[in-house]
C-alpha cells in the first residue's frame, strides 16, 4: 500500500477538493482507497458524505491515530491511502509527511501560497520523502497566453527544489459544484476542462505513487 499525503499550510489552497478528486479517482481506477481526514474542519469528510456512489473508505482522524490507521488499512490490504491535512499545527502536518510515500503541495499562484509551500518543501526534503508541486486555482490562458501570475508562480517554485506537476489545474466553478455533492470533477461533468486536468494529474499522481506497487486488486481501464 501507498500514502499520499496532501500538504498546505496555507488555508484556502484547495488542498481538501484536490484530496477528494484524487481519491474518488482512484477507487473509480478500482484501487482500494482510504482518504484519512485529520483535518479537523472536516471538509474532506463534509464532501465525502454527500456522496451517494460507492467510494473511497472514509476516515475521521487525528494526526496520532494515522500511524495505527494507516497499519490497519495495509493488513486489510487497501492499495492508496490518501491523507488530508491540516494547515496547522506543524507537528500534525509533519506527522503525516513522515507516513508518506508521496507529498503532494497545494499552491495558489500568490506570494503568500509560494512562501508557504517554500516551508513546507523543506520539511519534506528534510524528511527525505519525494514531494510533488501542484499548482491550482490558477486564472485561465487570456488568448492563448498564460498570465503573467501563473509564469512567475512557476518561475518560483523551481527554487523550492521540488517538482511541479506538468499539469496545474485552473480556477473553475466544476470543482465546487462537483465537491458539493461528494462527486469527482470527472464524475460531475466528463469531458470537460476540470474533468480533463483532474483525469491528467490522477495519471501522474498514479504513476508515482502506484507504477512500481503491486497492488491487490487489478486496475480497471
Amino acid at each position: 500500500m501507498k500514502t499520499v499525503a496532501l500538504v498546505s499550510r496555507k488555508g484556502g489552497a484547495g488542498k481538501t477538493t484536490l484530496a477528494v478528486n484524487l481519491a474518488i479517482s482512484a477507487h473509480l481506477a478500482g484501487f482500494k482507497t482510504m482518504l484519512a481526514d485529520i483535518d479537523p474542519q472536516r471538509s474532506a469528510t463534509d464532501a465525502l458524505k454527500a456522496r451517494v456512489a460507492p467510494g473511497p473508505i472514509l476516515m475521521e482522524i487525528n494526526a496520532g491515530k494515522l500511524f495505527q490507521t494507516k497499519v490497519h488499512a495495509e493488513h486489510a490490504g487497501l492499495d492508496l491511502l490518501i491523507v488530508d491535512t491540516p494547515a496547522a499545527p506543524e507537528a500534525d502536518v509533519l506527522q503525516a509527511v513522515q507516513c508518506a510515500d508521496l507529498c503532494v503541495l497545494v499552491c495558489r499562484p500568490t506570494f503568500l501560497d509560494i512562501a508557504s509551500v517554500a516551508r513546507s518543501t523543506e520539511a519534506v526534503r528534510r524528511l527525505g520523502k519525494p514531494g510533488l508541486i501542484v499548482l491550482n486555482q490558477a486564472p485561465a490562458k487570456r488568448l492563448g497566453e498564460e498570465p503573467t501570475t501563473v509564469l512567475q508562480a512557476v518561475q518560483a517554485l523551481r527554487f523550492c527544489g521540488l517538482p511541479i506537476a506538468p499539469i496545474g489545474l485552473r480556477a473553475r466553478a466544476a470543482y465546487q459544484h462537483a465537491i458539493a455533492r461528494g462527486l469527482s470533477a470527472c464524475e460531475w461533468a466528463p469531458g470537460d476542462p476540470a474533468s480533463q486536468e483532474i483525469e491528467r494529474l490522477w495519471r501522474h499522481v498514479e504513476a508515482l505513487a502506484l507504477s512500481t506497487q503491486d497492488v491487490s486488486q487489478a486496475r480497471t481501464n
